[in-house]
């Protein structure tokens, strides 16, 4: 339920939909890569490509989208902004009150080593640990769901040192990406995609073999 969100945020983030909207948070799995984004450029290879990732995203919801010829979906993807430059939505908040994973954040720690610094929170699942991606929201703005159940997600760094190590990890080492691994994961990127990810922008066209006239 869109309330589920909006309960936890100041009214400047809230989405403008009736509490009991109902809304699915979209994650991307490390096998989107091989599953969705390959196949979907070279499907593409003739026609223009700015974003890989982004336009893939798209370009996949929309295809769910038009399986519900007869229903309102509104589409909000994690990259969106608003004119005052804040984003559209708060994806790992979504994610957290959606259940499907948790948001943990320097409150989750009870003795806080950190004093004036500042810290962002992460998002860990329980199968994938860091090692997966928020996408986007679909929402249903003609379907109330008033006896909606809501999940918490599951709590998977449950002990305070490994919640600092996250953290931790997360802030002042996210290059490495060794926070991804703070808890045993079923399924982690491929070597070949974490490479793409860890190229810049204006180079990932050549790791997936796009020439200069494809951008």
């Amino acid at each position: 339920q869109v309330g589920w969100y909006n309960a936890v945020l100041q009214p400047a983030f809230h989405l403008p939909y009736p509490d009991d909207t109902l809304a699915f948070v979209v994650l991307s799995t490390p096998s989107m890569f091989d599953k969705a984004l390959k196949p979907f450029v070279n499907k593409e290879r003739l026609k223009r490509i700015r974003d890989p990732v982004d336009q893939c995203v798209s370009h996949h919801l929309s295809r769910v989208r038009e399986k519900f010829p007869d229903q309102k979906v509104d589409v909000i993807f994690d990259y969106e902004i608003l004119p005052s430059r804040k984003p559209k939505f708060l994806a790992q908040t979504a994610a957290h009150v959606a259940g499907a994973a948790y948001y943990y954040q320097r409150k989750d720690v009870k003795l806080d080593p950190w004093g004036e610094r500042k810290m962002y929170g992460v998002c860990i699942h329980p199968k994938y640990g860091g090692w997966f991606a928020i996408r986007g929201l679909l929402l249903f703005p003609d379907i109330q769901v008033l006896f909606l159940e809501q999940s918490a997600p599951v709590d998977c760094v449950s002990t305070e040192e490994k919640r600092i190590e996250l953290l931790e990890e997360f802030n002042f080492h996210w290059q490495d990406g060794r926070y991804r691994d703070i808890i045993e994961v079923k399924e982690r990127y491929s070597e070949e995609q974490k490479a793409y990810f860890a190229t810049p922008p204006a180079e990932r066209f050549r790791l997936l073999g796009l020439t200069q006239e494809a951008q």
